[in-house]
């Protein structure tokens, strides 16, 4: 039986189980923490940076989605200081790569672009990197366009921990950095994909859709991940 524990979330008193992390305690309690690279029923990475809290004693901010819960912890999940800096980051990752909502098959249904209407996203103070990547359409069924992609690696981590296949990987550093398939071959000529689309419904932007979507129309539901890990724990 895991322990009991008790800290403060923004001037709350709450209990939690000493396994926890700070994102899982807050959303049982329906407590707001944005993300976009974590989702239910996949590791957590740490890698947007958009779930940062402030824990007092601790002179840098926490990704919540990695940092375990301790006895009497004293957490702020919202501050001008951390509003100012998600806006910043998402401000970065809409600068980095070409997030035109208008021609995007994500259009309405982005975690991108709903994180920026949420935070008051309105303009971008960085100049735009304006890349023109390749766009991968060699798979029968999918298309991936990095010129979309966040890099948030939920297709890496769905597809490995999930379906087993370990398709995906990283390539590069920095905004040099790549989602990559197999031995960065196409995706089309991949001896371990099958095809299952859980990395499709796990990205959360236009970067993975599938073929013969127009502008708005491709629609995802990433929940049955977490259905899934939940039974195939439950088997263990």
């Amino acid at each position: 039986m895991n322990e009991q524990l008790r800290l403060t979330i923004d001037d709350r008193e709450i209990t939690a189980q000493a396994n926890q992390t700070i994102l899982e305690v807050a959303r049982e309690n329906e407590i707001p923490i944005p993300t976009l690279c974590f989702l239910e029923g996949l590791s957590g990475a740490g890698s947007c940076r958009l779930c940062l809290v402030e824990v007092r004693g601790v002179p840098r901010f926490l990704s919540s989605c990695v940092t375990r819960v301790s006895e009497g912890m004293n957490v702020t999940t919202d501050s001008p200081k951390l509003a100012s800096y998600r806006r910043m980051i998402l401000e970065l990752l809409l600068a980095e790569r070409n997030h035109i909502c208008a021609f995007c098959v994500s259009s309405g249904n982005c975690e991108l672009q709903d994180l920026a209407q949420e935070l008051g996203v309105t303009h971008v103070n960085y100049p735009y990197r304006f890349p023109s990547y390749d766009v991968d359409a060699s798979h029968e069924r999918f298309v991936y366009d990095p010129n979309r992609c966040v890099m948030c690696t939920r297709c890496a981590r769905a597809c490995g921990e999930v379906e087993g296949a370990h398709t995906w990987d990283v390539m590069g550093r920095g905004v040099h950095s790549f989602m990559i398939t197999d031995l960065n071959q196409a995706w089309g000529d991949s001896s371990t994909c099958t095809s299952c689309g859980k990395c499709v419904q796990a990205c959360p932007t236009g970067a993975l859709a599938e073929k013969g979507r127009s502008t708005g129309e491709m629609k995802r539901s990433a929940g049955f991940l977490s259905k899934l890990s939940s039974m195939r724990n439950c088997g263990r």
